[in-house]
């Protein structure tokens, strides 16, 4: 994980780190989608307000709810299928700020580089924005271990890109 200079005061973390996968970025990509998603993160249902909506398409909106059943909203910035993607997130009356996820071949596969740019709303969310910084390279590597054991069970892997 890196933190950028000042990252952790002021209520704002920005925080970026990477993990490897043994799939190519295009098949990979999909994972890190709203509906690739739902396949490996538990809990995480995603609700569209447009039926049919592409979770693909820049200006798409959706909407989860974080572990403390806060509603949040999610917004596509920016997509470059199979290769990156940006995304707004606002967790109500709590932290707001973007998610970027990018993918890079390797020899082995990929490596999934994720950035998050959050402020805090308020005194208590700036308090847990400073612990998720301090735990932003186990988060990560939970994301590997779940993926992994997704596909080591035989889980469904969403279309490619």
């Amino acid at each position: 994980m890196t933190r950028s200079p000042g990252a952790a005061t002021g209520g704002r973390v920005v925080l970026r780190g990477s993990f490897a996968l043994p799939l190519a970025r295009r098949d990979a990509f999909r994972l890190f989608t709203a509906r690739g998603e739902e396949l490996w993160v538990p809990g995480w249902t995603p609700r569209f307000f447009v039926d049919d909506a592409d979770d693909l398409e820049v200006g798409t909106v959706w909407q989860t709810r974080d572990d403390d059943g806060r509603p949040t909203t999610w917004v596509v910035l920016d997509c470059e299928p199979g290769r990156a993607a940006r995304y707004a997130r606002v967790a109500e009356a709590w932290t707001a700020g973007t998610v970027t996820v990018e993918l890079v071949d390797t020899a082995q596969g990929c490596v999934v580089e994720v950035a998050y740019d959050l402020t805090a709303m308020t005194t208590d969310a700036a308090a847990d924005l400073a612990r998720f910084a301090d735990g932003y390279d186990a988060f990560l590597d939970e994301w590997r271990t779940t993926i992994l054991d997704h596909l080591a069970s035989g889980g469904a892997m969403p279309g490619p890109v």
